[in-house]
């Protein structure tokens, strides 16, 4: 059993009223971590030290924040197998999934080391005579992270990489379906040359987190929320820092759809489905949930698909043939079962998979998708790929445009023209030609429209997220006032 304490100003400690709760291993349904259970207190505690650190670390010269940033990505990469051990006992991600957690959450740091010096302002002409006038970025204060257990090692480092690069300082509200890998992280960032209580990581029991978000929002230092989660918390997220007028970058739900045009190299769309449908489960925000095909290749493509998914199962993680690990819960997996089984009772075709067993559920193909199944709109977050034909091009924008989310996309043409054109016209913050829909890299703006969020992660977009913009002005001249 992994334990997980709150970790405050760069030290390990108990809830103050000693509470503890668990998170049970998914597969073998035996306490993997037992975490500290803050109270508000706590909480407020935690945002108290991130406070106080901050006129430290803002202060600290950019070369300087760089150096941490870069020490804490080789720390990350050098406990990865203790990552690995987390994740697979906490989520039921496989090995391979953890690893590429790390190496991605390591490039995330190292890119926000690279911006410490990137955060730029710009001289403005002004009509006032003897001024010169500036506009500025500066840190904003404390940035209240709020991480899920998905990609828990690339989320959470996301939270809180370009914050600190900007010269804030972090409490990181861990998930309580990940304590253990939240908590490593915070553990190595105490180690990496900040100033005490630079990143504060703060565990909940699942009853008490609603209670102590709304208190670290409302906490007068927080002055940036982030959140990456479903959208129904998402717009509880955004309720609350509105309330206090407090901006806030949300990256939430997704329903990507893949669109496979009349000319598409059907080969390679069949990989990028594969990938993008059945990586790590679906559990990944990006997930391709709809597979939006011209009817006139659909049944090659279709009949391709089946021959590459069919031979997969989903097992246990631990086990060495593994491709497909476990739904984060029982309850999950059931809720992708009943929307398996709501989409083949309204008419759909189960072309492979469909079984569930326990926490598990293997890659599941369903044909003939139509509104009037649940499956049509609702976020899986499962190992289902939805087959939707459509007639022409103008059919497969409205249909791909027909969902309340809008975060990633993918267009598959040998007509790279079409292909860009057809991209252009699809409602996604995020869009992919002749690739996958799952696709991370740390100095790209990162997020969606619609029900999916606003706000980007990520290269100068992050910089602006995290920064207050500023107009300073310099009297050079002797002013004159009307009066």
């Amino acid at each position: 059993m992994l334990n997980a304490a709150l970790q405050i100003d760069d030290m390990p400690v108990a809830a103050s009223d000693e509470a503890t709760f668990d998170r049970v291993d998914p597969v073998s349904r035996e306490v993997a971590t037992r975490a500290s259970a803050a109270s508000v207190d706590d909480a407020l505690h935690a945002a108290n030290v991130a406070a106080r650190a901050f006129p430290s670390w803002s202060a600290t010269p950019p070369t300087e924040r760089r150096a941490c940033l870069n020490k804490a990505a080789d720390l990350v990469l050098a406990h990865a197998d203790d990552f690995a051990e987390a994740m697979i006992s906490e989520t039921g991600g496989t090995r391979g999934w953890a690893m590429f957690n790390c190496q991605l959450a390591a490039s995330i740091l190292r890119e926000a080391a690279s911006m410490t010096t990137q955060i730029t302002g710009e001289t403005i002409p002004s009509d006032k005579p003897g001024a010169f006038a500036m506009a500025t970025r500066q840190p904003c204060g404390v940035v209240l992270s709020l991480a899920p257990w998905n990609a828990p090692v690339i989320l959470a480092t996301r939270s809180i990489a370009m914050p600190l690069a900007c010269g804030n300082t972090v409490v990181l509200k861990a998930s309580e379906l990940s304590p253990r890998t939240h908590g490593l992280l915070g553990e190595l960032m105490s180690q990496c040359g900040m100033p005490k209580g630079t990143v504060n990581v703060v565990h909940s029991s699942p009853e008490a987190g609603p209670q102590i978000v709304e208190a670290l929002i409302g906490h007068p230092a927080i002055r940036r929320v982030n959140f990456t989660g479903s959208t129904r918390v998402g717009r509880i997220i955004a309720q609350k820092a509105a309330n206090h007028l407090k901006p806030c970058l949300l990256e939430l739900g997704g329903k990507a759809p893949l669109v496979v045009l009349d000319d598409a190299d059907l080969d390679a769309a069949v990989d990028a489905a594969m990938f993008g449908a059945f990586f790590h489960q679906g559990q990944i925000c990006m997930s391709t949930e709809r597979i939006v095909i011209d009817e006139k290749v659909a049944d090659e493509f279709v009949e391709k698909f089946k021959k590459r998914a069919a031979p997969i199962k989903a097992m246990d993680p631990r086990d060495p043939d593994c491709v497909l690990g476990s739904m984060i819960t029982e309850q999950a997996a059931h809720r992708v079962k009943g929307l398996i089984d709501d989409a083949v009772v309204k008419g759909a075709t189960l072309v492979t998979g469909g079984d569930q067993h326990g926490v598990f559920v293997d890659p599941t193909i369903l044909d003939g998708v139509t509104p009037s199944m649940r499956l049509y709109y609702e976020e899986s977050f499962g190992p289902v790929a939805s087959i939707i034909r459509v007639g022409d091009e103008d059919e497969a924008v409205s249909v791909a445009n027909d969902s309340e989310y809008g975060l990633s996309s993918a267009v598959f043409s040998r007509d790279v023209g079409r292909a860009l054109n057809v991209a252009q016209r699809i409602e996604s913050g995020i869009c992919h030609i002749n690739s996958a829909t799952i696709q991370d890299e740390p100095q790209m703006p990162f997020g969606g429209v619609k029900s999916s969020g606003y706000g980007r992660f990520g290269g100068k977009a992050g910089v602006d997220a995290f920064t207050e913009l500023r107009w300073i002005t310099l009297q050079t001249g002797k002013p004159h006032y009307p009066i």
